[in-house]
């Protein structure tokens, strides 16, 4: 029984640091650009976006389409950068185990 009460104040003492992480998380960044840095994105370490910021010469152009695929491609990339940031955080935490719904 020693085991099992050992095992799980581990398992407590694991939720709490990766508690604890994913609130620190919230307040890191990763920024992302797409067409040369005319598209920038802004992403925090819970995947939210925080800010797009676009060069207001690509508006001038008209070509929607293109703003369009560069403002995809940068918030792709931001988000790609944060669940990286995250996943490496939290292997840190869990020695590498794979916790189904952590990531």
């Amino acid at each position: 029984m020693k085991g099992m009460n050992d095992l799980v104040r581990q398992a407590q003492v694991m939720q709490r640091k990766m508690t604890a992480l994913q609130d620190e998380l919230k307040t890191r960044e990763v920024e992302s650009s797409a067409g040369g840095g005319m598209v920038n994105v802004k992403v925090n370490g819970s995947q939210e976006i925080l800010e797009i910021i676009i060069d207001p010469t690509i508006v001038e152009s008209g070509d929607v389409e293109m703003i369009q695929d560069l403002v995809l491609a940068a918030v792709n990339d931001a988000t790609k950068k944060a669940k990286a940031m995250m996943e490496s955080e939290m292997s840190q935490i869990t020695g590498g185990m794979n916790i189904p719904g952590m990531f």
